[in-house]
């Protein structure tokens, strides 16, 4: 089985946003994953996202992830110097459909998504008894 990055590119980010109307940057958040016998384990860096902003699906042999940050301006509050922007994170892996979809759980906090996909069943590894 394999996961791997898909064709999601990373676009342009935006430094400083002069007005709300500037297009909003979409990029391709920094990831980890590691392979147990029991699945996957999936590290994602999703700075600023809360989990209202967050998606994930799981269909058809991909992964998606869609997280998306905004900058909240305090009241009263005048930036002499701003490079923080709002994003738009986006990454979708694929998979040769192993992954127990159903069995899937995620976890966020401080900006970190921990994903688990287990592995079906059908392709964990065996032990086979020799007679």
């Amino acid at each position: 089985m394999s996961l791997f990055n898909t064709l999601i590119p990373s676009l342009n980010r935006t430094a400083d946003r002069p007005s709300s109307d500037a297009p909003v940057a979409t990029v391709k958040p920094a990831y980890d994953v590691q392979e147990t016998a029991d699945g996957y384990s999936l590290t994602v860096r999703l700075p600023g996202v809360t989990k209202d902003g967050l998606e994930l699906t799981a269909e058809d042999g991909r992964f998606t992830i869609r997280g998306a940050r905004a900058w909240q301006r305090p009241e009263g509050w005048t930036s002499l110097h701003r490079e923080t922007a709002d994003a738009a994170y986006a990454l979708t892996l694929t998979h040769d459909q192993g992954i127990d979809a159903d069995k899937i759980s995620a976890e966020l906090k401080d900006g970190v998504l921990r994903v688990t996909l287990p592995k079906t069943e059908a392709v964990k590894p065996r032990k086979i008894a020799v007679a």
